[in-house]
């Protein structure tokens, strides 16, 4: 059975789970809950982390080094058990490496440590990936977070997400699971998206470029969510028609595009690091508590 560690300060408390080092919950001091509580019935999912690959490959089917391998959509480090590699009160940090199931869909030797740490009332959490390998090791890697909507306190009220730096970036939406190479008009007005399920009847809305590094989910003048974003160029909504959450995704690396090659190295975005090289990826989540 996946272990639950909990961290927590006197504003905050997080739950997170060994099994994808997935977080399972994010409650206030006030005792209200922020995060998707993965009722199946709508999607079981809370907040996995997407790797080695961002959304779907053609056929789910990738080539890497001349080879051809199976890769499900977003990745395999979401379904495996991750090691606890260190706990405080107030930060906690999960490691998956290689084994022999990884290497043979995805023959690298690298380390994912995820690392979820609590500073007042913000949540970092953190991706570092390690190309423990002697070989160039491409990758995309992305966060799928999935929160309250309506948030506690703002239920009737209009959600929007607000982009920190009030731009208008197109739409790209996806088909059968690919990237759609044609771009849509923005949805963003200045900068501002009001949120409606009819929204994501064609599944999610991607922006691969132009969102910047911030914005705020929630109630304009009410209750909202600040979020920051490091080395995480791409931005998705994503949630099921109706269902009681939205997921703001930001990513490194998107779905293979349609028509384009398989090869992982091709994927829009990936991310191909060196050997010996580690890289950083993280958001930051500020919760009215």
């Amino acid at each position: 059975m996946p272990e639950i560690v909990s961290i927590t300060n006197d504003r905050l408390t997080v739950e997170v789970s060994s099994s994808g080092a997935e977080m399972q919950s994010l409650v206030s001091s006030d005792g209200r809950s922020w995060l998707w509580n993965g009722d199946a019935a709508w999607w079981s999912g809370r907040s996995p982390i997407l790797f080695p690959i961002v959304g779907k490959a053609p056929g789910n089917k990738l080539t890497i080094d001349g080879r051809h391998v199976d890769m499900a959509q977003h990745g395999f480090a979401r379904r495996n058990e991750f090691a606890l590699m260190g706990q405080t009160q107030t930060s906690c940090a999960h490691r998956l490496t290689a084994t022999d199931a990884t290497r043979a869909v995805y023959p690298f030797e690298f380390a994912l440590t995820l690392t979820h740490s609590l500073d007042g009332n913000t949540l970092t959490v953190a991706a570092k990936v390690e190309n423990l390998d002697e070989k160039p090791m491409p990758f995309g890697i992305g966060f799928h977070s999935a929160f309250s909507w309506p948030l506690p306190g703002a239920e009737g009220k209009q959600h929007m997400v607000l982009l920190a730096n009030r731009a208008e970036p197109p739409l790209a939406r996806l088909e059968d699971g690919l990237l759609r190479v044609d771009r849509l008009p923005s949805p963003f007005v200045e900068g501002k998206l009001d949120v409606s399920p009819e929204m994501f009847v064609e599944d999610a809305m991607i922006f691969p470029e132009g969102t910047g590094t911030g914005l705020t989910y929630g109630v304009a003048g009410g209750e909202a969510l600040h979020f920051s974003f490091e080395n995480l160029p791409n931005l998705a909504l994503w949630t099921k028609p109706g269902a009681p959450f939205l997921c703001v995704e930001p990513w490194h690396g998107t779905a293979a595009a349609i028509g384009a090659s398989d090869d992982i190295t091709e994927r829009p975005f990936t991310k191909i690091l060196p050997p010996g090289e580690k890289a950083r990826f993280a958001f930051a989540v500020e919760i009215p508590a």
